[in-house]
């Protein structure tokens, strides 16, 4: 009796990498323009194949970052994303790809090189929405990534490292409203702040506003986990009051 001999399909390995930030109050993604076919022209997600079978997933990503983008991926902290493997997700054949996401304040314009024909800073929003279309698979691996963006808010201390220094609980306010993509109350906003042990301090002596009214300065906190969390409201506020 002859028994069916097995053959291992045929499959490619990439990375791919969620690179985030916030620019002019708004959550904006790393977008590489594509240079070479599939999808000629347009924008993706920065990333590519392995360059051999001895590179180590993350070096992979770290290396397309620096050659499509020209940004320093050694200081980033890239974390692990997803897998995803969909058959017929990319025309080239069978592609599972290994996505990373990295969430960062002050990151510099990025340059194109190798097979990207250009680089940018995108709105996260266009992407979602779908008015700015990907190729790939990439608008979902963006949705996962900016999910995962919005859950860090709401059970770490990742805002303030968007806000300066020494800031005010409207800026902080508004960090939380550009990645959730939500408008917050600020009433409601200040009193979860302030239940939360920890996650910020007072910084010093007020300031004066635009509107005449004193606003408290604040800054970074030494608990990083926070509880209790700052859970996202099911709705948008539509209410809108002065500064805290």
């Amino acid at each position: 009796m002859t028994e069916d001999r097995w053959t291992p399909p045929a499959v490619m390995l990439a990375v791919d990498l969620v690179i985030l930030t916030l620019r002019e109050s708004s959550l904006k993604v790393l977008l590489i323009e594509r240079g070479v076919e599939p999808y000629e022209g347009a924008w993706a997600l920065p990333g590519g194949f392995l360059r051999d079978a001895e590179e180590d997933l993350t070096a992979a990503a770290r290396r397309e970052l620096e050659e499509e983008a020209a940004m320093d991926a050694a200081t980033l902290h890239l974390e692990h994303l997803g897998v995803y493997g969909a058959p017929g997700r990319d025309p080239r054949g069978r592609v599972v790809s290994v996505a990373y996401l990295a969430i960062a304040p002050g990151l510099p314009e990025p340059t194109a090189g190798t097979d990207a024909a250009g680089a940018r800073w995108q709105p996260a929003d266009q992407v979602l929405s779908g008015e700015l279309e990907l190729a790939f698979d990439h608008r979902r691996i963006v949705e996962d990534g900016v999910e995962n963006a919005r859950a860090k808010l709401e059970h770490s201390a990742l805002a303030t490292a968007f806000c300066a220094p020494v800031f005010t609980i409207t800026d902080l306010q508004r960090v939380y409203e550009a990645v959730w993509g939500i408008s917050l109350d600020p009433r409601n906003f200040y009193r979860k702040v302030q239940k939360t042990s920890g996650f910020i301090v007072a910084a010093g002596p007020e300031r004066k506003v635009t509107s005449g009214r004193p606003a408290r300065l604040f800054k970074a906190g030494p608990r990083k986990v926070l509880y209790p969390p700052m859970i996202r409201p099911s709705e948008p506020s539509k209410t809108k009051g002065p500064e805290e």
